[in-house]
This record gives structure tokens, sequence and C-alpha cells, in this order.
């Protein structure tokens, strides 16, 4: 019998129903666009007045950005004559006449074959060792961080025995500098950050508190002093004859700032491992070293995949600062040639600025998508 709900009431208990609901066919995983586009944008009349108020501001200032960039840009002129007309837009000419500089800086032309072909090799060794389930990655590992840096310096630097004549680096300039820099910053911050923080949690105290004292003093002053150490202090530790190149400093400065950020993004990583990952390695008897290669790290740089590529963004955007010890970094190069007085005009300086933004954005945000990638292809093989 059912009582007054509806439900069905044998031998003393009370049923919601006495059969079994029909079967129902499973939600749909594809939604329409109307529905997508109404459940992410006009949820309720909050997110509907900030997606309307966001049009509204996108309709104000996309027409006449795109207007100056795209429609009254000048593309072509042998100087800025034509940029400084009325109603011009972005003079674009300006960067196509000044793309060599930006790039090279004051590198001599004879030679810029040089540094092309240390990029190329540079970007195919990197493309290798990047690409997700490429082949023999390992031996990419080897040519890229033992085998191209023997090639590279003297191809870069020159070496007269054969036949490359000298290039002192007060000649480096733009966006080789700029990428040199960043990638040493790179390759350099992370292996050393991970000694640090393995460094920084190790059981011996004075070694615990040297890292700890290294991290703590590099991430409390800005970059800018990190890089006047290096440039004036690092000479006076070595005799005159041995002291550091005047690119070099910088170089140091960069990696030991980016390592002492990196330490504690890892140091993080480390933290979020359970202790029963330690128990299980010192269970099978791996020691301390295997335990840390084979079991905790693998782990824990996969749990901080955002941290580091945070890292290695902020670094690449921090290399603009080494042009206030007097490297001849890109964004200093944008600066210099916007001074040529043949290219003189009221929108010279927006458009180089632009071009850098452009440039910046570029590398930051490829850098950005590859971590999405790497972290989706991780969970996957993690969930099977």
């Amino acid at each position: 019998m059912a009582d007054a709900t509806g439900a069905a009431r044998r031998d003393g208990f009370l049923y919601v129903r006495e059969a079994p609901a029909p079967a129902r066919p499973p939600p749909q995983e594809r939604r329409g666009l109307l529905r997508t586009l109404r459940e992410n944008l006009f949820d309720g009349w909050r997110a509907g007045a900030l997606t309307i108020a966001c049009v509204v501001l996108l309709a104000l200032v996309l027409p006449p950005v795109v207007r100056f960039l795209l429609i009254d840009a000048v593309w072509v002129g042998e100087d800025g004559a034509a940029c400084r007309a009325p109603g011009a837009g972005a003079c674009w000419a300006f960067v196509w006449r000044k793309l060599p500089y930006f790039i090279y800086g004051s590198y001599p032309e004879a030679e810029r074959w040089r540094v092309d072909v240390a990029f190329l090799v540079g970007a195919a060794l990197i493309f290798w060792l990047l690409r997700l389930g490429a082949p023999r990655r390992g031996l990419a590992a080897l040519l890229f961080f033992c085998v191209y840096p023997v090639f590279a310096l003297p191809l870069l630097h020159g070496a007269p025995a054969l036949g490359l004549p000298l290039v002192s680096t007060d000649l480096w300039g733009g966006a080789f500098v700029s990428v040199l820099v960043a990638v040493v910053g790179m390759v350099v911050s992370l292996p050393l950050g991970v000694l640090l923080a393995l460094g920084r949690r190790s059981s011996l105290p004075l070694l615990s508190l040297a890292c700890a004292g290294f991290i703590e003093i590099v991430r409390g002053v800005p970059m800018i002093t990190v890089l006047f150490m290096a440039n004036t202090m690092l000479p006076l530790f070595v005799p005159e004859d041995l002291a550091p190149d005047r690119l070099l400093r910088p170089l140091i400065g960069v990696a030991l700032f980016a390592s002492a950020y990196m330490a504690e993004v890892v140091r993080g990583g480390l933290a979020s491992i359970p202790r029963g990952q330690f128990e299980g390695a010192a269970a099978l008897g791996l020691s301390y070293v295997e335990t840390q290669r084979l079991v905790i790290l693998p782990q824990a740089l996969r749990a901080v995949i955002p941290g580091v590529v945070n890292t290695f963004i902020g670094l690449f955007k921090d290399t603009t600062l080494v042009a206030v010890v007097g490297v001849f970094d890109f964004l200093r190069a944008v600066e210099t040639a916007r001074l040529d007085p043949a290219w003189a005009g009221p929108t010279i300086s927006v458009t180089g600025y632009a071009f850098a933004a452009l440039f910046y954005f570029a590398f930051c945000f490829g850098m950005s998508r590859y971590s999405l990638a790497v972290e989706r292809r991780l969970s996957r093989g993690k969930r099977r």
C-alpha cells in the first residue's frame, strides 16, 4: 500500500518505489554554443553585467588600437617622412629597417652568420629536448648541456686558430643577448635551485643554514642590486687578468638570482611529498641519492611545473634589467634605435615599444602553452 507521499510500504518498511526507475540516456558531453555562452558569460546578473562591461570596454579600446597598429600603419619607407604625415599610424617601416640592429646589436655584419648558426643549432637541440615523445632525449640533453656550449662559445666570441675573428662582447646586443641571458639563467637556475632546496631541507645544520642564508639574502634584495654586485664585486675576488667578462658578470648574477627563487618553488614541491614515499624508498633499500632521483624529485617537479615556468617567464622579462650594468639587450636596442634623427616622429617610440611587447609576449606565451601541454600529458599518464 502507499502512504500520502506516494511511497510504498511493505513489511513495515517504507520504500520510495517498488520497481527500479526507468533507465535514462547518458548526459550529452557536447553542449551547444548558446548554452556554453549562457553558462559561462551570463550565469546570473552579476556575470551578465560583468560580461557586458567587458564587451563595452573592448568596443571602446580595440577599434583605435587596430586602426593605429594595422589600418593606418606605415609599412614601407626609407626614412620616417611617411610616419610623420598627419594621421599616420604605427611605423612598421622603422621596425623593418632596424630589425637587424634589434636582433644582433652592433655585432659585425659580416660575422652575423655565426649568430644565426649558433641560434639554429641551439633551437634544434631545444626542440629535440623539449618535444614530448621525441626519441633519444637523453642524447639531446647531452648534446645541449655538454657539447653545445663548447661549440657555441668559440663560434660567437671567435677563434683565430679556426679562422673566426674575435668579436668582443661589447658589440653583442639586441635579442641575441636577451635570449642568451635568459637561456643561461634557466639552464643554471633549475639544477642549482634543486640543489639549494635539497640543501635547505638537509639534516646537516651547517649545510641547511648556508643554503637558507643564500636563498633569503638573494630573495631579500632587488635584482638590480645583485647585478651591480656581480658587476663590481666579482672582479675583486679574482686576479685582474682572470676577471670575468663584462657579459659573464650579469650572466652569473641572473643565474644566482633566479636559482634562489627556483629553490623555494622546488622546496614547495618537496614538502608536498607524503612521508610514506620516503619510507617506501627506504624499505626498498634505496640510498638517499637514489631516493631523490627515482622517487621524490620526479613527483616534486611534476607538482611544481606551473611555478617553475612562472619563474622562467619572470626571468625572461627581467633580462631587461641587465641594461643598467651596460649590457646591450633587446629593449636597450629599441630605445637606442628610436633616437635616430632620420626616423624621428611621434609614432616611432610607440611602435618600437609595441614591437618589444610582442617579442616578449611571444616567448612568454610560448613557454606558458608548453607547460600546459606537459601538465596535460603528465596528468593523462598519472590517470593511466
